[in-house]
């Protein structure tokens, strides 16, 4: 038979670095609020531009799924015939007269360096550990 048993040693540099990383996730809802505030902005910024009304409709929610788990979600509000225009101009729809409208992605290259940023600073708060 084989026996193993574990003690928790203050001494341990893994358990020293899981400690410190803990502590400073503590306050990733506060980072999430700041990125989402960022986000919502350039959102506003690469949304296609007619009356201005979609790119004004960005909002952000930070929830909280169990004790470790975050999402940061982006919205737009702005709906004209419960159809969500964000989301018509990002995929492309039809039109009344039957022609089509290309959609323009511009969703993923407002975020992409929002996110970029989100993992370039929690890389470098755990290299700082």
């Amino acid at each position: 038979m084989i026996e193993v048993s574990s003690k928790y040693n203050k001494s341990n540099d893994t358990v020293n670095f899981l400690l410190k990383l803990n502590k400073k996730v503590r306050n990733i809802e506060s980072i999430l609020q700041k990125y989402g505030s960022i986000g919502c902005e350039a959102l506003s910024y690469y949304t296609p531009f007619d009356t201005g009304e979609t790119a004004m409709s960005w909002s952000f929610d930070v929830i909280k799924h169990g004790e470790e788990s975050y999402e940061l979600r982006f919205n737009n509000s702005k709906v004209v015939d419960g159809v969500n225009i964000a989301l018509i101009l990002q995929t492309g729809h039809p039109t009344k007269s039957g022609t089509w409208v290309e959609g323009e992605d511009y969703i993923n290259p407002a975020l992409r360096p929002v996110f970029d940023e989100i993992a370039r600073k929690a890389w470098g708060e755990i290299k700082a550990l």
